[in-house]
């Protein structure tokens, strides 16, 4: 399981683009979610299976919907359907 974190991971819900230094913040996002997707797919090859959540997800209000995500995805893993 990964936590992503949502400015450096360019969270499509909570990222806005900073106003300063904002090349090197873009390149370095940029290079963050390549290497996320890289990461993903070199462990699903390898049989694991791969949870990510955001950041913002890890509130005491999202905390059911995060735990049935990692419920369901330990159940895929034990092979339960």
């Amino acid at each position: 399981m990964f936590v992503d974190g949502c400015f450096w991971h360019g969270c499509p819900r909570c990222y806005a683009r900073p106003k300063s230094n904002r090349k090197f913040r873009d390149n370095k996002i940029a290079a963050n979610r390549a290497r996320d997707r890289k990461v993903g797919r070199t462990l699903r090859r390898d049989g694991w299976n791969v949870l990510r959540i955001w950041e913002h997800a890890l509130t005491k209000r999202g905390e059911k919907q995060v735990a049935a995500r990692i419920e369901a995805a330990l159940a895929l893993s034990r092979g339960d359907r």
